[in-house]
């Protein structure tokens, strides 16, 4: 005999054996009267025979309804009992979870991720590989990381890559520099300034080059270094200005720091999670996975 009705239906009709009222077991469940009616004729038609005997002021069950309600109260106590099982063996989960991420995408994502991945799985351990953009892909294509978060560029084959946040670049200074008080900033205008700029390791630095290729500097940089943490401490201290992703900028109200809108052009990069291609990841691996598209995909 086919199933004609769900668990949705089986619940609907415990709260009116319970309640005898369409009104009131409708509310029990968040339901309006009519639509619990309807969930009872849909299991009625599944079931071929009547479960109650209905008149405008009483509900009663018939025989078959009587037979069928404790039937079907063991169902639903089977029911929630595995699924207790199941979120139980959720929370006795171990293991360890490698992630590798550039510094930026680190600060933004993982956070937030991470406490609420180990509110439901309290016993996995979280280890981050943060560092540039190289050696995070280097890291998941010889599989030292589960899986990793980057931004899209010369990707190799072997790397699947899925998008999660479009991040523009902005320019970065101290609340008290001239600029900060602008709407915007060209990259022209920019390069006018006592700028930091990050040496030709950096992904950064590399997509900024391949986007900005036609644009000559009109001075050379005050300072250069290797990571983008680092070009903000500069900024902070006050030795020039930055262009930095808008995700890596503090998000403390304390910050010495605030951000301009770099246009003309205007400069994003896309974050995504990235994947050895044909890994098969282990639960806990997807279920962070998901953790991390589910919050930001889209965003």
């Amino acid at each position: 005999m086919p199933v004609n009705f769900d668990l949705n239906d089986l619940y609907a009709f415990r709260a009116l054996v319970e309640y005898g009222n369409f009104r009131v077991a409708a509310e029990s469940i968040c339901l309006s009267p009519s639509a619990l009616s309807r969930r009872i004729e849909k299991l009625e038609a599944a079931l071929g025979t009547k479960l109650f005997d209905r008149t405008t002021r009483h509900v009663a069950l018939t025989l078959y309804g009587q037979n069928f309600a404790e039937r079907s109260a063991q169902l639903l106590d089977n029911v929630e009992s595995m699924l207790a099982d199941i979120d139980k063996v959720s929370e006795e989960r171990t293991g360890l979870v490698t992630v590798a991420t550039v510094p930026s995408a680190a600060c933004y994502f993982m956070p937030d991720v991470i406490r609420r991945f180990q509110s439901r799985y309290p016993r996995v351990r979280i280890k981050l590989i943060d560092s540039s953009a190289g050696n995070v892909l280097d890291a998941v294509a010889r599989s030292q990381a589960d899986f990793g978060i980057c931004f899209a560029g010369s990707l190799p084959s072997e790397i699947e890559f899925f998008p999660l946040v479009e991040d523009s670049y902005v320019a970065a200074c101290r609340c008290d520099h001239p600029l900060a008080k602008k709407t915007h900033l060209t990259w022209q205008a920019f390069y006018e300034q006592d700028y930091i700029i990050l040496d030709k390791t950096s992904g950064n630095r590399n997509l900024l080059d391949r986007l900005l290729g036609d644009r000559v500097p009109a001075r050379p940089s005050v300072c250069e270094t290797r990571h983008v943490t680092t070009m903000l401490g500069m900024v902070e201290a006050g030795i020039g200005i930055a262009a930095v992703p808008a995700m890596s900028m503090p998000t403390s109200e304390h910050s010495l720091l605030t951000s301009v809108p770099l246009v003309a052009p205007e400069v994003k990069r896309t974050v995504g999670l990235i994947r050895r291609r044909g890994r098969i990841q282990s639960y806990i691996a997807a279920e962070l996975e998901k953790h991390i598209t589910e919050q930001y995909r889209g965003t």
